[in-house]
């Protein structure tokens, strides 16, 4: 009877407005991928086939399946909106069992853990204790505690001396103590350059440490003073330069190491710290006929930090800023990728999880094996196109409409039947 197959169109046409319109709900959704209703035709077979002149006995809903996709991007001012560009998925942790999404719109729970807005954390790879990534998957949490202070063991400088110098008329003296009754400190006449960098002891306090340059009577000799918060330390070591104004290469490194050296406050008094050695390395010095410049000062040590803020790069690597200037990484956000994203069965809060049609989740990091970049404070926007949506809608309601002509018409006939005498 044609009830049947107008009945199956009726169906199949419900289906088809049912998935539209699910569509244009979540045209707003971020990270949502469109669906679209598939269907194939029925026929009446037996053990051996369906005959030759087998009418249809409708449709069905054969499948309904996902557009995965590029939606468009739109940036934002969170650093934790993360915007997948190209192929992939973000993992989540539920309680342990895995779950993927292409909506990154990301926050931060009270534990500190990266998680979704439905509190699935996020995975990704952890670092070790030097802040190198590892391959081990984990929960991504941001650690909002102060950052250790490192002592000052190396400082690097790079200046040049200037070989128009000569030896000053009154002698450099020492040692130097800024906290003596009355202080003491190095005369301007006994010296021919200073340069000044910070230091930290162990409790990440900051100390001045100062340098002398005087210039000797020996030709391409030079003698360096060094003194932190202006108490005497080591010194003097001599800086020998050949005829070209570099060092002897046998002669590298050139260094003036500082042994013992106990920190002290404003007051005089110990900080607390241990004593410590700092190294200053000079194989960079040189002395040329310019006036003494300082190009470059690195020293290894820092305060105490408090976390200031969050960088992620397209690599997926998560950057901790600290108040100290220090930065450190975090973790680096994983994604996974589908031999057939098709086979992927949507649970809702626009995730999905693995089937056995999708196959195993292939995990990397981002760039690579296929997967996309991360683009951080961005969001994916869904991928449905509204115009496209509406038009498919009038095809859907025409469609309904046909089919519940036909039961007009059977039933037209069939009243005619009925009728006969």
């Amino acid at each position: 009877m044609a009830f049947d197959t107008a009945i199956s169109g009726i169906n199949a046409a419900s289906a088809d407005l049912n998935v539209i319109s699910n569509n244009i709900a979540n045209a707003s959704t971020v990270g949502y991928k469109t669906s679209r209703a598939e269907f194939a035709d029925v026929f009446a077979t037996s053990l051996l086939g369906a005959g030759g002149n087998a009418i249809g006995k409708g449709v069905s809903l054969s499948a309904v399946t996902q557009e995965f996709g590029q939606g468009n991007i739109s940036f934002t001012d969170n650093a934790l909106d993360l915007a997948i560009s190209g192929g992939g998925f973000f993992q989540l942790s539920v309680d342990g069992a895995l779950q993927y999404t292409r909506a990154g719109n990301f926050k931060v729970d009270r534990e500190g853990f990266v998680v979704s807005n439905a509190g699935s954390r996020v995975q990704g790879f952890q670092v070790n204790a030097v802040g190198d990534v590892t391959g081990q998957l984990g929960d991504i949490q941001i650690d909002t505690s102060l950052l250790d202070p490192n002592p000052t063991g190396l400082v690097d400088l790079t200046s040049n001396l200037d070989s128009r110098e000569v030896q000053p008329t009154v002698p450099f003296g020492g040692p130097y103590d800024a906290f003596a009754l009355p202080p003491t400190s190095p005369d301007p006449s006994s010296f021919n350059a200073t340069t000044s960098t910070t230091v930290y002891d162990g409790l990440g306090n900051p100390h001045v440490l100062s340098l002398y340059f005087v210039k000797t009577a020996t030709p391409n000799q030079w003698e360096v003073h060094s003194l932190v918060d202006g108490v005497t330390t080591s010194g003097p070591d001599t800086l020998t330069f050949q005829s070209n104004g570099q060092f002897d290469p046998l002669t590298l490194p050139v260094e003036v190491n500082i042994t013992g050296w106990q920190p002290l406050n404003a007051a005089g008094a110990g900080t607390g710290a241990d004593p410590q050695d700092i190294t200053v390395s000079l194989s960079d010095t040189t002395q040329f006929g310019t006036p003494f410049a300082v190009s470059s000062v690195i020293q290894d040590g820092f305060a105490a930090g408090q976390l200031r803020g969050l960088e992620i790069d397209s690599t997926g690597i998560a950057f901790a800023r600290f108040t100290n200037g220090e930065s450190r990484a975090l973790a680096q956000i994983a994604l996974a990728n589908f031999n057939n994203p098709n086979g992927l069965q949507p649970i809702g809060d626009t995730n999905w999880v693995e089937t056995f049609a999708s196959g195993p989740s292939n995990v990397g990091a981002p760039g690579t094996s296929g997967l996309g970049v991360i683009q951080s404070a961005a969001l994916e926007e869904s991928n449905v196109e509204i115009t496209a949506q509406l038009v498919d809608l009038i095809i859907a309601q025409r469609n309904f409409q046909a089919n519940a002509q036909v039961i007009q018409a059977e039933d037209a006939v069939t009243q005619t039947v009925i009728n006969l005498r």
